[in-house]
């Protein structure tokens, strides 16, 4: 009885497939489920930028969680200040158009009630020039509680510095950045204060009026971070075990922040060690010259296009997983977009989840976008 023998090599199942290193970073956009490769890959991202330790004192708060929670207060926080400046005008309205009777009736009854000539007061100070018509106190005034500065007051006005510039009022969290000053810097969150670490060993006042005021505070928290979880943890440690209930870490640093929000959080220069490495064979052959690293600006408030950039992250970081229906969607938006005046982020208002609009619609259209690259 002869061997039946099968067509082909059986060698040829067993073989490997030849990887090419140029095209080792290129991944499948498309979600079979859950996979024994997935489970490894996520156990090596852990690894590679969390320090999980058993038994940590301090909570834990996802980069994705800190970029919604940036959002939602920069939406309320124009609102409310598009409410104030509406308030204002009104109130200025109000005072000027009562200030004029007033002043009209002052001026015809010289402040006695009655209607006259004005009557130079004993106590009236005229230099030897003859410049009586200058105003200058009188007895009257002076018994009053008026006096020069506060009549040339409304001649002047104040300039009040741009709340732009400050942070944002009733804040619930409190940002640290635990680096040195000089990282600090280079590159930081917008927002966030600076408190290097060594400041905690101090005998003396090692906390600032800022920390103090929201120290286990009702409905406000402290998150500390640095750049890979190094220094955050020490400190989050020690301020733990000396009373602070509210506080949290950025989980992973600027390094996992600058992976899924290249843009939009972060201003100023990354350090070297947060900058993602080149996949293999994509360098350019020519060599292109250093450009100095940029210093990060004194920035306290997110611009609408740092909330869209944001946004757009937010939507790429979730995945095609939450929304079957995401890729025909993005060529949907990829048609409109062609359509002059009718690109999804022209029309788009500045708050985030406050917009009657799908956020869905907002992360599709920029997929063909990108307007800030």
């Amino acid at each position: 009885m002869s061997v039946r023998r099968h067509i082909g090599n059986p060698e040829y199942l067993t073989r490997r497939i030849p990887q090419n290193p140029r095209y080792q970073h290129v991944k499948s956009r498309l979600d079979t489920g859950n996979s024994m490769t997935k489970y490894i890959e996520k156990l090596e991202e852990i690894k590679k930028n969390y320090r999980y330790k058993k038994d940590e004192l301090f909570k834990r708060l996802k980069v994705t969680t800190f970029a919604q929670l940036v959002i939602q207060v920069a939406s309320l926080s124009d609102q409310t200040l598009e409410v104030t400046a509406e308030e204002i005008q009104r109130l200025e309205d109000n005072d000027s158009a009562t200030s004029e009777p007033d002043a009209e009736i002052t001026a015809k009854t010289n402040g006695n009630g009655s209607p006259g000539e004005q009557s130079p007061s004993p106590v009236q100070f005229i230099n030897s020039e003859g410049a009586g018509d200058f105003s200058r106190s009188t007895l009257q005034s002076v018994i009053s509680g008026v006096g020069e500065l506060d009549l040339d007051k409304g001649l002047v006005k104040k300039t009040e510095p741009n709340t732009k510039d400050k942070p944002y009022p009733d804040c619930p969290f409190l940002l640290l950045d635990v680096r040195d000053r000089d990282s600090y810097q280079q590159c930081h969150i917008v927002g966030a204060y600076s408190y290097p670490i060594a400041t905690l060993s101090r005998t003396m006042n090692p906390y600032s009026n800022d920390i103090l005021e929201y120290k286990n505070a009702h409905g406000k928290i402290i998150i500390l971070y640095d750049d890979d979880e190094r220094l955050a943890s020490q400190a989050a440690t020690t301020m733990c075990e000396r009373g602070f209930e509210n506080l949290f870490m950025l989980s992973g640093g600027l390094k996992v922040l600058a992976q899924k929000f290249p843009e939009g959080l972060i201003t100023g220069s990354l350090p070297a060690s947060c900058q993602q490495a080149l996949p293999p064979g994509s360098a350019r052959k020519r060599s292109s010259p250093k450009v100095p690293p940029l210093p990060a600006e004194n920035k306290w408030r997110f611009t609408p296009e740092d909330l869209k950039k944001i946004e757009y992250y937010l939507e790429e970081d979730q995945g095609p997983a939450d929304n079957p229906s995401r890729l025909s969607q993005a060529n949907a938006s990829g048609r409109d977009a062609k359509v002059p005046g009718t690109r999804s982020g022209q029309n788009l208002p500045a708050g985030g989840p406050a917009s009657h609009q799908n956020p869905r619609s907002l992360g599709s259209g920029h997929l063909q976008g990108k307007p800030w690259k």
